[in-house]
């Protein structure tokens, strides 16, 4: 009986005076229940309370609203992001001639731009021809049997739309951007000016005397001169080697049989690509290169076959140039890299962003940009150094170029290839 009485004192509250007594006797008259024998809680500390409130959300990240778990779980997983990552997709199909049709659509865009690029540069001339694939880029714009050269103009004015090319050791591009509604018009001229031109001898030779004038124009640019040097000195008697633009000396004789030759020979259907990005459906553009690009060679012969014939081999030498009129030294080192192809050129296109580029006259500052391009502006080093990475067919080149006072030329050698 005594020890059932101690049981029952026990479990009863302790008694409490002035405010704290009258908060405790609201808060009984208010849960009836607190009445009941059970055992006392603890004073809860504000320590306890947080750590309360931080199981209460960790719970509620463990348990969520089964609202936000309709299309994703809130826990991290591994995912395949590639579908996203290649939007928009790119659709390529192959005609029964060859001829190659690559879209990305757009269709939120209100351009667009269309090109055809063709496996054919100077790698594929020979030592009398080379220079026709550049000149040919020329003349192409020149007129064709249904438009003179100022009717084209017009036309392309007129869409507000703009036409250009380029050619390179192993492509000839002509692209033409224009708004959306104006993709069929392009698109039928490219097509015209690429089946349907015609060589003036009075526009050849007014030509001439302008690609002559360009050539003069490259070799005041050192960069330019510096790189076909390059390509000359480290593919030695190769295709490779020769410049883009040509001797000076075939300019000078190429006439419109070489011109008519070089696009029957080369602008043939399996080396071709007509891309179109932007403002674009694929089934459209499909139908309208069936109905204009017929009258392409269908010459089977690939690039990739005249190459086998004739591959670039890499050859490591030098070539100087000594001119005591120019204050700086400029200087490009490159070593053999990789193909398009290759697994290795993607590597190599990192480590080209990782040793970057640097330019004394941008005003970006010292710290900025890699690590060596850091070390050469604080040591001031250099004037400017940039780091390439250029990808052929069947090799590569991967080197830096270099501007700097002639002094510093041997520290800024061994800093590149120390690093």
């Amino acid at each position: 009986m005594a020890l059932r009485k101690l049981l029952t004192l026990s479990r009863r509250p302790p008694l409490l005076s002035g405010r704290f007594a009258s908060t405790y006797a609201v808060a009984a008259l208010a849960n009836p229940a607190a009445d009941a024998p059970s055992l006392a809680k603890p004073p809860v500390m504000l320590y306890d309370r947080l750590a309360e409130a931080v199981r209460s959300k960790i719970k509620r990240l463990d348990d969520p609203d089964p609202r936000f778990l309709r299309y994703a779980s809130p826990h991290p997983t591994l995912a395949d992001h590639t579908p996203i990552l290649a939007a928009p997709e790119t659709r390529v199909i192959t005609l029964p001639s060859g001829l190659r049709i690559a879209t990305e659509s757009t269709l939120a865009s209100r351009t667009a731009t269309i090109g055809v690029w063709i496996d054919a540069g100077s790698r594929f001339e020979t030592d009398e021809t080379n220079g026709t694939a550049h000149f040919l880029e020329h003349m192409i714009f020149k007129g064709t049997e249904s438009r003179t050269v100022r009717q084209l103009e017009e036309e392309i004015e007129n869409m507000g739309g703009h036409l250009n090319a380029y050619t390179s050791r192993e492509q000839t591009t002509y692209y033409a951007k224009v708004l959306d509604k104006d993709v069929p018009k392009a698109l039928e001229i490219l097509a015209d000016i690429l089946q349907n031109s015609c060589f003036d001898e009075k526009r050849i030779e007014r030509e001439r005397d302008v690609i002559l004038r360009e050539m003069e124009e490259v070799e005041g640019q050192t960069e330019e001169v510096i790189f076909d040097h390059l390509h000359a000195t480290a593919f030695q008697y190769t295709p490779l080697g020769r410049t883009i633009l040509g001797p000076a000396q075939n300019i000078k004789t190429i006439t419109k049989e070489h011109l008519k030759n070089y696009i029957s020979t080369h602008y043939t259907s399996p080396r071709m690509v007509i891309s179109a990005a932007g403002a674009v459906k694929h089934e459209d553009i499909v139908d309208q290169v069936k109905k204009l690009f017929t009258n392409l060679s269908n010459d089977p012969m690939t690039a990739s076959q005249l190459v086998a014939k004739e591959p670039a081999i890499f050859t490591g030498s030098e070539v100087r140039i000594i001119d005591d009129d120019i204050p700086l030294a400029q200087f490009a080192v490159a070593f053999s890299g990789a193909s398009w192809t290759d697994p290795d050129s993607i590597a190599l296109m990192v480590m080209q962003s990782m040793l970057g580029s640097w330019n004394k006259n941008t005003g970006s500052g010292k710290h900025m940009g890699s690590e060596l391009s850091q070390r050469i502006a604080i040591n001031e080093i250099a004037e400017s150094m940039m780091a390439f990475n250029t990808n052929y067919k069947d090799t590569g080149l991967f080197g830096v170029y270099a501007i700097a006072k002639v002094s510093q030329f041997s520290v800024m050698y061994l800093k590149y290839v120390k690093y």
